[in-house]
């Protein structure tokens, strides 16, 4: 997600995703109206920060990388514009679960 020589970073244990667009339209050519486009919840990993900090002091990395297909709550995550592109950013223990 490199942009003119600048990289966003979240920090904590904060993750930026790139949500999954639904196709609008069919093969053949088809527009779908907005009601039918399916509402898949998902996305991919852009970047993530180091973790978080635990009451013992030590270092919880995030549960996820770059690169990995996630599972996201339908409400939620901050969003955020690099670009003319849209990202969103979650906290790690907001997102749901992860595709393999």
């Amino acid at each position: 997600m490199a942009s003119i020589g600048r990289k966003l970073i979240p920090l904590l244990d904060r993750v930026l995703v790139e949500r999954f667009v639904p196709q609008t339209v069919t093969k053949g050519g088809i527009v779908l109206p907005e009601k039918a486009q399916n509402k898949v919840a998902s996305g991919t990993v852009i970047s993530t920060g180091p973790g978080r900090v635990n009451e013992k002091g030590e270092m919880c990395p995030v549960s996820v990388k770059p690169g990995d297909s996630v599972l996201l709550p339908e409400y939620g995550g901050t969003k955020v514009e690099v670009d003319n592109k849209e990202y969103f950013i979650f906290r790690d223990s907001e997102i749901i679960g992860k595709w393999e």
